[in-house]
């Protein structure tokens, strides 16, 4: 657009931060590398995927903190 304000110029643009692609982040870490990312309440998981990640995560790592909750 002719006349429109253009975006500030600084030697330091090339050190602001770009915003990630997560999930295109978890595809190159398993497809490169072979590890695996994903949350364990991933909608795209049904049942017996979001139990068998909760026992390989508590069989390699230990079990999760428990969270308490506040009742009042």
């Amino acid at each position: 657009m002719i006349g429109a304000p253009r975006e500030p110029r600084s030697c330091l643009a090339q050190v602001i931060p770009v915003r990630m692609d997560i999930e295109q982040e978890k595809r190159k870490g398993w497809q490169n590398h072979g590890i695996l990312v994903v949350a364990e309440n991933d909608p795209r998981l049904g049942w017996p995927e979001r139990e068998m990640i909760k026992h390989l995560a508590s069989k390699l790592f230990g079990k999760q903190a428990v969270k308490e909750v506040a009742h009042g």
